[in-house]
């Protein structure tokens, strides 16, 4: 039975989507959530005439801060379970994986649009190729139909 859960979530499929799920696996078996989102490689952000507005550390920090809000919010719906919420930067395979292992999660649950399967294929989702690269079991759960994806 999984007792670190590593949940990747990207704002882009419903948060809640993945999380019931979770919650429920997680509850039965004493386990731990790790909610990590993985942000672009931050870089200096400049206005029309190319003044720096913002450093990248500075970009890094805003994004940081922003995701870290994102996360909470989303944690807050879990309950009775120990949660954990992380921020990386750069390729979001590259980085989930990486997480993975750093925190030695026993299985990684994604959230998915429901996508065929021929859709993934050409599309390459991140979901996707973290699954045929994962060492840990990963869990896909399908965004529930009529949600905005």
């Amino acid at each position: 039975m999984a007792k670190r859960i590593l949940v990747p979530l990207d704002e882009a499929v419903p948060a809640e989507t993945v999380i019931e799920a979770v919650a429920v696996l997680a509850r039965g078996a004493g386990a731990t959530i790790r909610l990590l989102h993985v942000a672009p490689t931050p870089d200096n952000v400049l206005d029309d005439e190319g003044r720096i507005l913002a450093y990248a550390d500075q970009e890094g920090a805003r994004l940081e801060i922003e995701a870290l809000d994102y996360l909470r919010r989303a944690a807050a719906v879990i309950g009775d379970v120990a949660v954990e919420c992380a921020v990386r930067f750069g390729d979001p395979v590259r980085e989930i994986l990486e997480d993975a292992e750093a925190w030695e999660a026993d299985l990684i649950a994604m959230a998915t649009r429901g996508r065929g399967s021929l859709s993934l294929v050409l599309l390459g989702s991140v979901a996707e190729h973290v699954f045929r690269r994962s060492t840990a079991p990963v869990m896909l759960v399908r965004a529930a139909h009529g949600r905005p994806a």
